[in-house]
């Protein structure tokens, strides 16, 4: 029953994985880089927008989602007995 468990565990925990890497694949490589000639007609801060993106909103978007996994693992921790 434990083997099965982990199995589900890690079955749960790889596609957390690839659901939020795909997020930040889309924002990285489609906001900076596809997409840059249409989100460039706006602009934060003075600086257009596709740019931005390019250079720190991926970078949030990064950090934000590291948040939103230690949440899920503590929850999926939760759900399976392995946590603390």
């Amino acid at each position: 029953m434990k083997k099965n468990n982990a199995k589900k565990y890690w079955r749960e925990n790889i596609k957390y994985l690839v659901i939020l890497l795909s997020v930040w694949f889309a924002v990285s490589f489609g906001a900076g880089i596809l997409f840059k000639d249409f989100l460039n007609q706006f602009k934060i801060g003075g600086f257009k927008l596709g740019f931005w993106f390019a250079q720190q909103g991926a970078i949030y978007v990064f950090v934000i989602l590291i948040f939103i996994y230690i949440r899920l693992m503590n929850k999926l921790d939760k759900k399976y007995g392995y946590s603390e």
